[in-house]
């Protein structure tokens, strides 16, 4: 059985696992033949499916595992109460990596993995509310020990706020609409219910929009969800953060699902890849050349036979960089 399989058999499928595997392998084989332990640093552990292919396939790596949801961490923890001392697990934000390595004494991460996006145990999770398709309180938190929820941001934030949020983070073509039902709703008694949101943004949006491109409600969930958790301001900080930790031969990679945030993950390695030499200057200059190359083509893609058996693969972008030269 390889480490595909008991993944799956642990109930999780993780998404592009071979290929994650493929292009961080030469990560920790530099770090190994340079005498170090190489590290891993999974930034969304989830339910550990990535992390325990990767410490499967490395018998020396040490893993540090974040995620900010307790419920994943204490799944993973089982799961990976095989590998012992080797595995370290934090209740942390990704954007706290700096803090992180700090505290644990870890100098640089030779290979790091960022797979964004809810993850499948919360969206199963009836009473999370991450989900459209059943009834359950306003909340989609990932972190459960965080005061803002769903239902603050709908019952609280002015029409404009609310707008923005689904403007900018839904990519909702009827923010204002939606925003301006949703006010009117909550003046009459406060939305609470996950179900009542979808049969709000259902009426708000034409009769013509609602029969083509699946669930109305997805984008507002989405806007909602990215709103309550921070994430595209989190993933800002932490990619860079991320980026500052790798060695030269060590490796960053990224599973995005939705545009926005692969957007971000496209800026900010592209810019890491860049020459940054005055362009009035005849010939490179050697502080200025590219920290990182480009490890990915544009933006990788499951395969039809993959996303044919894990769904969740169907909107994954892969990307990945490997550090190339030090900071000067």
């Amino acid at each position: 059985m390889d480490v595909g399989d008991h993944a799956a058999q642990a109930g999780h499928i993780p998404v592009l696992l071979d290929r994650v595997l493929e292009i961080l392998a030469p990560a920790v084989r530099a770090a190994a033949d340079a005498g170090r332990t190489p590290v891993y640093l999974d930034g969304t552990l989830g339910m550990g499916g990535h992390a325990e292919a990767m410490l499967a396939a490395h018998p020396t790596l040490r893993l540090i595992g974040l995620d900010r949801d307790t419920y994943a961490l204490e799944r993973s923890a089982a799961r990976l109460e095989r590998f012992g001392d080797r595995v370290s697990l934090e209740h942390a934000v990704y954007d706290d990596i700096p803090a992180v390595l700090d505290r644990l004494g870890v100098p640089v991460v030779d290979a790091f993995l960022f797979d964004l996006g809810v993850s499948s145990p919360q969206l199963d999770e009836a009473d999370r509310g991450f989900a459209y398709s059943y009834d359950a309180p306003l909340d989609m938190r990932m972190d459960r020990t965080q005061d803002l929820t769903a239902a603050e941001v709908v019952n609280t934030y002015p029409p404009g706020e609310l707008t923005r949020i689904l403007r900018e983070y839904g990519e909702e073509r009827f923010a204002q609409r939606i925003a301006s039902a949703i006010v009117r709703e909550r003046a009459k008694q406060p939305l609470d219910s996950t179900a009542r949101l979808t049969e709000l943004v259902r009426a708000a949006i034409p009769a013509a929009t609602r029969r083509t491109g699946g669930n109305p409600a997805k984008r507002t969930f989405q806007a909602l969800r990215i709103e309550v958790n921070g994430e595209l301001e989190i993933w800002r900080r932490a990619l860079p953060a991320a980026l500052d930790a790798v060695p030269v031969g060590g490796r960053v990679a990224v599973l995005s699902y939705q545009s926005l945030e692969d957007r971000i993950t496209k800026q900010v390695l592209a810019a890491a890849a860049a020459d940054h030499t005055p362009p009035d200057l005849p010939v490179p200059l050697p502080e200025h050349q590219p920290r990182f190359r480009l490890l990915t083509r544009g933006a990788e893609v499951a395969s039809a036979s993959e996303t044919e058996t894990n769904p969740r693969a169907g909107s994954v972008r892969l990307r990945a960089a490997e550090r190339v030269r030090e900071a000067t």
